[in-house]
């Protein structure tokens, strides 16, 4: 990255870091933009942030970008902390109105309808947003220090000990390596000017906390403190790459993809060690939250046709194996059921299967219970949902009706009809599950063993 071929996008507040930060890329000769977001949370402060920021783009003589929030809103409406909006609303402006849109030029002031109420504004000449590939921002030691404590305390894995990530995609972060003090001696030395953000004086907020409260408590009793979090975290990124090793080749022997589905044996997963660590560390990239691992390894030990589920996929217990699933798929649909099986749970409910020596012939079967001739069935069955072109023989009718038209005599709704599931042998429907048995499986009196079939709805 040479200066005379790259042009930067600096994040500046007006505050210490990010006013060392403008000064040393100037310096250094780099072509620079500056970028200030105003998320209008301080009132008169805000503004002067700004006016701030806008002079310095003058005094350096460089383009300069302003963005307007409405950060409170936005916060109510995401049902997020301030903070995390504030970070969020400014992040995907670096990355997706600036970084990642089609090359294009801003004129001098150009409204923005992505978010109510925010302004973008080019100070001084036009700017080509393709001209800054890199976003560069003045997070330093101490972020890294307090950004790794929050994290600890607030439960993580590995990935959350590393700290701050010096590069990012294509975001940098330079003045990883100096510390708070550090950066404040260049800034005096050089005669730098700046504002205080009179809010980071607020306990209220936790890395504030973390700063004024914890890090000083903690130096009183290990006067190097910081430096060794600054170590270990140098420690955890190493332990992070071998970690990562592990787990990727553990992965490898566990998962088999079948079209879009993922099968893991089950006898398998039951052996490995760490358990807990490897499970989340596969079901994590399908949508799975950490607090659902004791679920997914319950699976482990669970009936035939039982799930988990995510906002996208689904973790399924069939036979030997555990199918990861999008939730969409027609394959996620198909449970197996073997001789032997006596509960599978499902989508719509569970299903009990027990066989009865010698059943009396006249049975008074309900919709939910069902009796079929064991001599006529051949398992594995197959239970599955309902499709166009299903036909069975519906009891007491020796000519095949489709599913579609028995659906309009049992004056079925539209969606009354979506929650469908069949029971199949060998190709032949069984069981319309809950409404009717097929006429060539029912018993007779020649029949010796039966099925007893029970459908309880979830």
């Amino acid at each position: 990255m040479q200066p005379a071929n790259s042009k930067l996008l600096l994040a500046v507040s007006g505050g210490l870091d990010s006013v060392v930060l403008t000064h040393l890329f100037v310096q250094s000769g780099y072509s620079v933009v500056i970028a200030h977001c105003n998320f209008q949370l301080r009132g008169q402060e805000s503004e002067r942030d700004e006016q701030f920021v806008r002079s310095l783009a003058d005094k350096y003589k460089v383009e300069m970008l302003v963005k307007r929030f409405e950060t409170e809103n936005y916060a109510q409406q995401h049902k997020l902390s301030i903070q995390e909006a504030a970070r969020k609303l400014r992040y995907d402006w670096f990355k997706s109105s600036i970084v990642n849109r089609q090359p294009s030029i801003i004129d001098r002031e150009v409204a923005k309808a992505e978010e109510p109420g925010t302004k973008i504004t080019v100070h001084d000449s036009p700017f080509t947003i393709h001209d800054s590939p890199f976003i560069v921002t003045a997070h330093h030691a101490n972020d890294n220090i307090e950004t790794l404590l929050i994290n600890f305390f607030r439960g993580t894995g590995i990935g959350g000990l590393h700290g701050i990530p010096s590069r990012q995609d294509n975001i940098l972060r330079p003045l990883l390596f100096a510390k708070r003090d550090e950066i404040l001696a260049y800034a005096r030395e050089n005669n730098l000017e700046w504002v205080e953000d009179s809010s980071n004086a607020s306990n209220k907020y936790t890395r504030n906390f973390i700063r004024h409260q914890l890090l000083p408590a903690a130096r009183e009793i290990f006067s190097n403190a910081e430096d060794n979090l600054l170590q270990n975290i140098e420690r955890f990124k190493e332990a992070e790459i071998l970690y990562n090793q592990a787990v990727a080749l553990h992965k490898s022997k566990l998962l088999e993809k079948k079209g879009d589905e993922w099968h893991i044996p089950v006898l398998k997963l039951q052996k490995i060690v760490p358990q807990q660590t490897i499970v989340w560390e596969i079901i994590k990239e399908f949508g799975f939250a950490s607090a659902q691992v004791p679920e997914i390894i319950k699976l482990l030990q669970a009936d035939n046709g039982s799930y988990v589920s995510s906002a996208t996929n689904r973790i399924i217990r069939n036979r030997a194996w555990l199918i990861v699933a999008p939730e969409q798929a027609e394959a996620s649909k198909h449970i197996i059921i073997e001789e032997g099986d006596k509960k599978v749970l499902f989508e719509g409910g569970l299903l009990e299967v027990e066989s009865v020596n010698h059943p009396p012939f006249t049975i008074d079967d309900s919709r939910l219970t069902i009796h079929v001739d064991a001599s006529h069935i051949q398992f594995p069955l197959l239970l599955r949902k309902w499709k166009q072109g299903d036909y069975f023989y519906p009891l007491g009718m020796n000519k095949k009706k489709k599913l579609s038209k028995f659906f309009i005599d049992q004056k079925l709704s539209k969606t009354a009809k979506e929650k469908v599931w069949v029971l199949e042998a060998n190709k032949k429907i069984i069981w319309v599950v809950g409404l009717r048995i097929d006429d060539r499986f029912k018993i007779t009196p020649s029949t010796k063993n039966s099925l007893r079939i029970s459908f309880i709805k979830s």
